[in-house]
C-alpha cells in the first residue's frame, strides 16, 4: 500500500468552508479512481502545536504505485491539486507531499 500524504497552508483568507468544498471534491475521486482504498482529509488538531502553519492535510491510501499514478494523471486531480496551489500560501511551496510504502497494509 502507499500513503499519500497532503499538508496544506491556506492563505489567511482561504475560509474554512472553502476548504471544505475541497475536500468534497477530493472524497469524490475515490470512486473515480481504481486501487483509492481510503480518502481522509481536515484540520490538525495536533496537542503538540508544531504544524508550522501547515493547520490542513489530507492522507490517500493507495493499493500500489499504479493506483497512486492513476491518480496523479487523472483529470479530477489535476483540477483539484490546481485550486490548492491557487489557494495555497506561496502556490507550490505551500503544499507538502510525502508518498510513504506501508508493508503488510
Amino acid at each position: 500500500m502507499i500513503r499519500h500524504i497532503v499538508l496544506i497552508r491556506f492563505q489567511s483568507d482561504v475560509s474554512e468552508a472553502a476548504i471544505a468544498a475541497l475536500w468534497d471534491d477530493l472524497m469524490t475521486i475515490r470512486d473515480k479512481v481504481p486501487g483509492t482504498l481510503s480518502i481522509t482529509a481536515g484540520r490538525s488538531q495536533s496537542p503538540e502545536r508544531i504544524e508550522r502553519g501547515y493547520m490542513h492535510g489530507f492522507v490517500v491510501d493507495f493499493a500500489d504505485w499504479g493506483a497512486l499514478a492513476a491518480y496523479q494523471a487523472h483529470p479530477d486531480h489535476q483540477r483539484l491539486g490546481a485550486a490548492l496551489v491557487d489557494a495555497a500560501q506561496g502556490g507550490l511551496d505551500g503544499i507538502l507531499v510525502f508518498d510513504l510504502p506501508v508493508a503488510g497494509a
